[in-house]
């Protein structure tokens, strides 16, 4: 069974400038908690008190999802992260030759011994907890170290291992696959009788996060993390929305998640990040399902799927139509009938040219514009507009 991790309170609070009060946590949570999320990953506690606060408030409120935190392999982070009641427990810490060198002034047997003791600890204070391991940027780390730490971790009491592709290094089809890595892996902790389920984190720096996190899929991996609006450190991570009707609609993979329920979760986040929802954004953005062209608009009124691969009735969403320069008679016919206004046919030419006019000027006409359009273009005995 795939597995949502949506990461947005944590990672996504990594994004400049974002901030989410406790109180907004929770509203965040809540409205994941109704799309069915499968694990939200509330902070990291020992960054800050307030994280802290708010990752105790969500553990203590969210019962339809997996609730998580954060931590290094510190035993002092996994003590603020079990002391917020979380059931799901992710630890990290990089095994890359350089990363040790110059940060982490481990070699690589002492730094697999500090991950298995602080894993062995956080097993050891709650046994039920659900700990993921996560060799950080783990894809350009030496292939064998990422293998003995993740042994080690398993063997120590982590069920989940994350393969992280920390800078969005991934490119699929090439020698830098995911699918390649991820099945790789597998195989190769299985030689060992080692069976964890597996975890993508894919960053987005060249824009393929989304195919990244879909080639782990395809490789097996159980578990992917994800975030409202794609949010995270650079350029962000997986977008939730897109993901989840990727893994639902095309896939048929997973459990099935309210979709419906993406457009007041994406606006809750938008608003209290600060972070407009882009009018492209596939899926969630205001002109994911509006159509321009008159040759479009033309087609689309008689079916939809002439221009549309994705039914916007999945979001709770309908078509539109743009009216601009690029509009057609089709177009305005379409938005007569959503007035349901009565126009003839040299009103309506009348009404197009004054459309593609403002356009011409960088602006689209609105529906509740086009009235006045329209009675300037016609005489009072030719129009009967809706009261």
């Amino acid at each position: 069974m795939i597995q949502v991790l949506d990461t947005t309170l944590r990672e996504g609070e990594q994004t400049p400038g974002v901030y989410f009060d406790s109180h907004v946590k929770l509203a965040i949570a809540m409205s994941l908690e109704k799309v069915g999320v499968d694990i939200i990953e509330a902070g990291h506690p020992k960054v800050d008190p307030d994280i802290a606060r708010a990752t105790a408030l969500v553990a203590s409120r969210i019962t339809g999802a997996t609730v998580a935190a954060h931590a290094r392999s510190i035993e002092a982070d996994v003590d603020a992260a079990l002391e917020c009641g979380v059931g799901f427990l992710g630890i990290f810490y990089c095994v890359s030759d350089r990363r040790l060198a110059q940060i982490g002034r481990d070699d690589l047997s002492s730094a697999i011994r500090r991950i298995a003791d602080t894993i062995a600890y956080a097993k050891k204070r709650q046994p039920d907890l659900i700990i993921r391991y996560t060799p950080e940027d783990a894809v350009r780390s030496p292939f064998d170290n990422v293998v003995q730490a993740s042994i080690a971790a398993v063997e120590a009491g982590a069920e989940v291992i994350s393969v992280a592709d920390t800078t969005g290094f991934m490119i699929p089809g090439s020698d830098r696959s995911l699918y390649d890595y991820v099945a790789r892996f597998k195989e190769t902790l299985a030689l060992s009788g080692l069976f964890p389920r597996i975890a993508v984190h894919c960053h987005n720096d060249r824009g393929l996060a989304l195919a990244n996190a879909l080639d782990g899929v395809r490789a097996g991996a159980e578990i992917i993390d994800a975030t409202v609006l794609g949010l995270g450190e650079r350029a962000g991570i997986v977008d939730l929305a897109q993901l989840l009707h990727a893994l639902q609609v095309d896939l048929k993979l997973g459990k099935p998640w309210n979709l419906e329920a993406l457009q007041d979760l994406y606006e809750l986040v938008s608003r209290h990040a600060g972070v407009p929802v882009p009018v492209h954004h596939p899926l969630m953005g205001r002109n994911a399902f509006t159509h321009c062209a008159g040759v479009h608009t033309h087609a689309v009124a008689r079916d939809p799927v002439h221009y549309q691969s994705v039914d916007p009735a999945e979001f709770g969403r309908t078509i539109g139509v743009a009216l601009d320069h690029m509009s057609g008679i089709s177009s305005i016919r379409w938005a007569l009938d959503k007035l349901e206004a009565e126009v003839d046919e040299s009103t309506q030419r009348r009404v197009l040219e004054v459309v593609k006019s403002i356009g011409r000027r960088g602006r689209t006409v609105s529906l509740s514009e086009l009235p006045y359009i329209i009675s300037q273009c016609s005489a009072p005995s030719e129009q009967q507009l809706p009261s």
